[in-house]
């Protein structure tokens, strides 16, 4: 009698809601769905490489914002201390404060750190525009996370992936080599203010791959000599820096000397600071059209005195 009342008890019978709920309700209930969250309760991403700056393309997406409201979802992720991290959609965020608005539409999903960072990555680089230091330091965490997880690169049993194999998948997601690839990531190397010359287009990419192997202070004394002598070093010059310090003969005289060389395409340019002039300009004018009202200016000049010396 116990026996058949302990079967009985390990019976599970079937609930009435169970009895007539679909298929369908049932993979609804397992279905992502978007909930409106405080922007107060969302944290920007640890360590995101990216830069969300309040600039005129940001200032249209708020306008869009403040009339549409954020057609795309966010993607969070919940947090062990409470609230969430934002893991793709910084800038609507930010796009959404600057509308004055209190929530945004967010999908919750539950993604441990190296899936988080992945997606992250991901959803940004779609983006155009993005700076030589975003991509180094998004493909350095992408590429980390991925031997971290040690993804797979084929159908085979084989799960671990070198380093170089993971900066070609990443490579042919972006259009990029494997080895461009790990050319960006040297780029966080770099002293900052190094990097933001990088950044800035006044050092070129191939020239800072080389400087990226100088120890810290090489580059502190580099910056100071380029800010002083008002000039950046060539590729071939880059390379030899790198194979002096690679020596341990790489000093401060060193740098000066190599620096303030006569390139062979060398020609003389005329400086003149931009505060003594951008007032002159509309704010709108680029780079090149100060350039060309600038040679306009001096060409009628130069014609009017050339009249009155023929009087």
């Amino acid at each position: 009698m116990a026996k058949r009342d302990d079967r009985l008890a390990s019976i599970k019978l079937t609930t009435v809601d169970d009895l007539f709920s679909t298929e369908e309700s049932r993979a609804d209930e397992q279905r992502e769905k978007v909930m409106e969250i405080p922007l107060s309760e969302i944290s920007d991403f640890h360590g995101h490489p990216f830069k969300v700056k309040a600039d005129e393309a940001m200032l249209e997406m708020a306008d869009s914002v403040k009339q549409y409201g954020v057609l795309v979802p966010g993607l969070v992720r919940l947090k062990a201390d409470g609230g969430y991290e934002m893991v793709a959609g910084h800038r609507r965020k930010k796009a959404s404060e600057l509308a004055g608005r209190e929530t945004m539409p967010c999908i919750v999903r539950e993604l441990d750190d190296d899936q988080a960072i992945i997606i992250m990555v991901d959803s940004n680089l779609q983006r155009e525009n993005i700076s030589p230091s975003e991509k180094a330091f998004a493909y350095k965490m992408k590429l980390e996370a991925m031997n971290r997880q040690g993804q797979r690169t084929d159908l085979t049993s084989r799960q671990v992936v070198g380093k170089l194999e993971s900066a070609d998948i990443i490579g042919r997601e972006v259009g990029e080599s494997g080895r461009q690839i790990q050319r960006y990531i040297r780029l966080t190397e770099l002293t900052p203010s190094i990097l933001e010359m990088v950044d800035n287009k006044q050092i070129a990419f191939n020239p800072a791959v080389e400087i990226s192997y100088l120890a810290e202070e090489e580059q502190q004394a580099l910056y100071e000599t380029m800010q002083s002598e008002d000039c950046t070093p060539s590729l071939a010059q880059a390379q030899r820096m790198k194979k002096l310090s690679q020596d341990g003969r790489l000093n401060v005289d060193v740098i000066f000397s190599i620096l303030t060389e006569e390139k062979p395409n060398q020609k003389e340019k005329i400086a003149i600071q931009r505060e003594r002039i951008d007032r002159f300009f509309p704010r709108e004018f680029t780079q090149k059209q100060k350039e060309d009202l600038i040679v306009q200016l001096l060409e009628n000049w130069y014609k009017k005195r050339q009249r009155e010396q023929e009087r």
